[in-house]
């Protein structure tokens, strides 16, 4: 098969997933979606890199402490999660990619998990009335400005998380590590208290040791 066909066949798969992602309820993802603004050349050359580095989720450790320190973060989160992903290696892929994107934007796995937990309910193909799409709600808009264009991969679970890791990070970065404001910003609720105090609650749930994630603040992730 020719990679046209590869590709209308890819094309055709995500639509029928979409389908019934948006019948079995995904939809009902929170109704916000990130407003498109104008990036400076500079700004969006930088997102463009980090989005773009194939740098796999594999997560690198200085020392015996600090990979401890992960495995019982994982552990842990993995217990919390089992009854919404019932399958084991699903569930650690997940926790895996998340420990990895987050860290390697800079970002907290639990604020990472309950931003998750409120934008979709850790559905892969939510889908909210804005538009918003996968785990971490990314806009298409976005893979227009600063990725290949090709919206469908923003339902693969890595590309999802990269786009929402990356997208908060500089939200943050623009509110001069205001969260509060930077998570209004990344719902287009900028200076609503609602969804920020949502996603901070949902935080809570998520934090493991002393802080959020054991040894979160020495943790290599392989950058």
């Amino acid at each position: 098969m020719n990679g046209v066909g590869v590709r209308a066949l890819r094309s055709f798969a995500v639509g029928i997933a979409l389908f019934c992602a948006i019948g079995a309820g995904a939809g009902s993802a929170w109704a916000g979606g990130q407003k498109e603004e104008r990036l400076s050349d500079a700004v969006r050359l930088a997102l463009a890199a980090q989005i773009a580095d194939p740098s796999p989720p594999k997560p690198h450790f200085r020392s015996p402490q600090h990979l401890i320190g992960y495995l019982m973060w994982l552990a842990t989160e993995s217990a919390r999660l089992r009854a919404r992903m019932p399958n084991f290696v699903v569930r650690e892929a997940f926790l895996q990619t998340v420990w990895y994107e987050a860290h390697r934007a800079g970002l907290e796995p639990a604020l990472v998990l309950g931003l998750i937990q409120v934008e979709s309910g850790f559905k892969k193909y939510a889908i909210s009335s804005a538009g918003a799409m996968g785990l971490m709600q990314v806009m298409p808009f976005w893979t227009r400005q600063i990725g290949d264009g090709d919206v469908e991969r923003l339902l693969n679970m890595q590309i999802n998380l990269r786009y929402g890791c990356v997208i908060l990070r500089h939200y943050l970065d623009e509110e001069h590590g205001d969260l509060f404001m930077a998570l209004g910003r990344y719902n287009g609720s900028r200076g609503q208290a609602a969804y920020p105090d949502a996603v901070l609650a949902a935080r809570k749930s998520w934090m493991v040791g002393n802080g959020g994630t054991l040894f979160a603040s020495n943790n290599h992730s392989g950058r």
